[in-house]
């Protein structure tokens, strides 16, 4: 995989504001608030409590994946649709933050999940 998904992406202004707090949108929708962030250059991330979305659960965030924040609005936009979102492979705070299997799973779900049909290209 040569895209490092735990990067912000050039143009997305993540230094601006804490985003503790933040909603995020999914493509198709909300899926919860920002718990936690990260901005450290190679290991960017969104922890997102999902309330009542995937009730108790949290996610992680890939910070590459974020397309755009709002800073006004307290908004975080993702490019992922909400089942892609909730397909990844599951996530418990206390065993997968900073394990780096559990990133290198993460990295590929997402990455896999950006193509059409799931499918690397040929």
């Amino acid at each position: 995989m040569t895209e490092n998904v735990w990067a912000y992406r050039a143009g997305v202004d993540y230094l601006a504001a804490d985003l503790t707090g933040y909603g995020v949108e999914a493509s198709d929708g909300r899926i919860g608030k920002v718990d936690k962030h990260s901005d450290e250059v190679t290991d960017a991330y969104l922890v997102v409590d999902t309330a009542v979305w995937i009730l108790g659960k949290e996610v992680l965030l890939p910070a590459g994946l974020v397309t755009r924040i709002d800073h006004t609005a307290r908004t975080v936009y993702v490019d992922r649709t909400k089942e892609q979102i909730k397909a990844a492979p599951e996530f418990r705070r206390d065993e997968h933050l900073g394990n780096g299997d559990h990133h290198e799973a993460l990295s590929a779900h997402y990455l896999l999940s950006r193509m059409p049909f799931g499918l690397p290209p040929a």
